[in-house]
């Protein structure tokens, strides 16, 4: 799904809902962890534009049967570590590092021409969340520096409680590094009090592998409704916009 096919009415239905629905005391969910592109941000391409700078960087011909294994791979593992990406794709490390290097430049360069657009109802749905007394941790796949680059040019600093990258944390997805991370820096006392929300099966293996009580799976992103359900997906929703209804049931 892209910014132009999205339902029209997602923001104004996620305002909506950010005005007039809220948890009662009884709700059981102290911090939501997000996942960016797919779930909360539309990258424009960005990931396979560039990613189809760095492999021709690394000297593999577009168009040939090695470049589209290659991308096919970074798209089938949308979510995970980037610099993981390439350390299964170049054996080498010192040329997956320098090819992660060359990766995060193209993303600047791509982020500044303005391809990253919010996810219709996501400012809305975070907002409910934090007015709810939920804590919200935005979590990504790519690097700390484009990811806070991602974030500056929506104006979404200070958007969330916590941001986490996989250097953040040890590991990136499908482990449950960040999650945990998130739970041990916002003080949580309980993992079951997690939601985690994500497009891609390797959003919903890290929610269940940190123990989260909902891992819910949106249709905005990488995978579809039977990949994310064969994952273990809890939920399985629109968009982030409907997060308020899944949880709100949970606040009698």
């Amino acid at each position: 799904m892209t910014p132009d096919t999205a339902d029209a009415s997602a923001r104004a239905t996620a305002t909506t809902l950010h005005r007039t629905r809220r948890p009662g005391s009884g709700h059981d969910v102290g911090l939501a962890v997000l996942a960016m592109v797919g779930t909360t941000v539309f990258d424009g391409g960005l990931l396979e534009h560039a990613m189809t700078r760095t492999l021709a960087d690394q000297g593999v011909e577009e168009g040939s049967p090695q470049f589209e294994r290659m991308l096919r791979y970074a798209k089938e593992t949308a979510g995970t570590s980037k610099l993981a990406v390439f350390r299964h794709l170049f054996e080498d490390r010192a040329r997956a590092a320098a090819a992660n290097t060359f990766f995060e430049r193209s993303c600047d360069e791509l982020i500044a021409d303005g391809v990253i657009q919010a996810v219709p109802g996501a400012e809305d749905a975070i907002g409910w969340l934090r007015d709810a007394g939920v804590m919200v941790c935005l979590a990504t796949g790519f690097g700390r520096h484009t990811q806070n680059m991602v974030l500056e040019s929506l104006g979404w600093m200070g958007l969330a409680d916590l941001s986490l990258c996989p250097a953040d944390a040890g590991r990136g997805r499908p482990y449950p590094d960040m999650i945990l991370t998130a739970v041990l820096a916002l003080d949580l006392d309980d993992v079951r009090k997690v939601a985690v929300v994500g497009d891609s099966c390797a959003d919903i293996q890290s929610g269940l592998r940190a123990g989260a009580s909902t891992v819910a799976g949106v249709l905005t992103g990488a995978h579809g409704e039977p990949a994310l359900r064969a994952a273990g997906a809890t939920a399985v929703v629109q968009s982030i916009r409907d997060l308020p209804v899944l949880l709100e049931p949970r606040s009698a």
